[in-house]
């Protein structure tokens, strides 16, 4: 894999991102959802879904698929819409956010397509992880499992043991991931019970370590073109990213965590997502996704 995105390629993830984050904030009313987190990981998960992960509509049930985990369950809004956008789920589904007649609600749930392991609790998806990449392994398939972790989730014991294990037991075929936005709830994570240094940690742990920019495509995937990566080592990608990203208003706030916006509230969400949208961005290329 090139190191360089092309022209093309970043045009066509911008424009994925940006659909995606139009889903989100529709999804912030009518009960709400947790819209700070979930507009902070849109581009990493839009990223990994087209360019890294071996997932489509099509193989969703097959033994040799990529894997992918969202342990932060609070940011399925995000996981959502890019099902969408990928054809994996219905678009008029997501009208059934917190509705009785259907399982699209604030965190992950199987029954939906996509969907390996429900989440929400915090903590447990890294040793889930662990174990779907080392019975992969066992089975000599050379697919790869990715799961996405919050940065306040860090705080959880079991992360530590799981990253102890998967090292233990050179587990080079998982990819874990941190949304680093710096916060935890409503709560700045080192002012909390602060994580850095984080990628020394992990590395002390016995883990290949990046740190990039998880709201640039290019910094990702100067990351992850150098996949595979450490033969022996499980893998850790530091993603700084800014909480509510692509609506300034929202961003970086600790208050905007969990939001649930009146209909005119989210008109107006909508209408300031594009006054930030990339100039090259017609309308022309948001229909072709």
């Amino acid at each position: 894999m090139s190191s360089t995105l092309t022209p093309d390629e970043r045009k066509e993830l911008e424009a994925l991102a940006f659909a995606v984050r139009e889903h989100i904030i529709r999804l912030a009313t009518k009960g709400g959802c947790f819209i700070g987190a979930s507009l902070s990981c849109v581009d990493i998960v839009t990223y990994l879904y087209k360019k890294v992960l071996n997932i489509t509509p099509q193989n969703l049930t097959a033994r040799n698929r990529d894997y992918f985990f969202l342990s932060k369950g609070h940011d399925v809004p995000a996981l959502y819409g890019l099902f969408v956008e990928l054809g994996i789920l219905e678009r008029e589904r997501l009208q059934n956010h917190l509705q009785t007649n259907d399982s699209i609600y604030w965190h992950p749930n199987r029954a939906i397509p996509g969907v390996e392991f429900h989440s929400g609790s915090l903590g447990h998806l890294l040793s889930v992880s662990a174990g779907m990449a080392y019975a992969n392994k066992l089975d000599g398939l050379k697919n790869k499992t990715c799961v996405l972790l919050g940065d306040g989730e860090l705080n959880e014991g079991s992360i530590w043991e799981s990253a102890l294990v998967s090292a233990a037991h050179k587990i080079d075929n998982l990819i874990a991931i941190v949304d680093r936005n710096q916060f935890q709830a409503n709560f700045p994570t080192e002012e909390l019970i602060p994580l850095e240094p984080l990628q020394k940690k992990f590395e002390a742990f016995g883990w290949n370590a990046f740190t990039c920019n998880g709201n640039d495509f290019d910094e990702l995937h100067k990351v992850f073109s150098q996949y595979p990566f450490t033969e022996g080592k499980p893998t850790i990608v530091i993603c700084e990213t800014i909480r509510g990203k692509g609506l300034p208003s929202i961003e970086a706030r600790a208050d905007r965590w969990f939001c649930n916006f009146t209909d005119k509230e989210i008109q107006s969400l909508l209408s300031e997502l594009h006054t930030q949208k990339p100039t090259h961005l017609t309308s022309e290329t948001l229909m072709v996704r």
